[in-house]
């Protein structure tokens, strides 16, 4: 039975909390075995789970507040924008990509990709 839209908005609801504050085993927990990483889209695709491990791991330690602003949910997918401030001396870096994902069954992440690019990361 494939997962359900309450299940899938589970997930993200709590993919963008540990991609803020979460560790790197937690953020993976999330993601099936074979799953795959494309961040931002049009770099190279992460898939395999030391991939994921390094990409994720660099996050951890920062400070950081991530907010989910928008979720769109159909078939098993899901294309959702959320804020991601992340603390660094006295600047604070903003950026607000728009993720799509694909699920399995078990609303685990089989895929996600991030649609952002250079320009969208505000400084202040």
């Amino acid at each position: 039975m494939a997962a359900s839209p309450e299940m899938i908005r589970h997930t993200i609801e709590q993919y963008v909390a540990r991609v803020a504050n979460g560790t790197t085993d937690e953020i993976l927990d999330l993601f099936a075995e074979s799953a795959t990483v494309e961040d931002p889209v049009g770099t190279d695709v992460r898939s395999t789970p030391e991939a994921l491990r390094e990409f994720y791991g660099a996050l951890e330690g920062l400070e950081q507040v991530g907010t989910l602003q928008t979720v769109r949910i159909a078939g098993g997918q899901a294309a959702f924008q959320f804020e991601l401030i992340t603390k660094a001396g006295e600047q604070n870096f903003t950026l607000s990509p728009i993720d799509v994902m694909t699920f399995d069954d078990d609303a685990k992440i089989t895929t996600m990709r991030a649609f952002w690019g250079n320009d969208d990361m505000v400084v202040s």
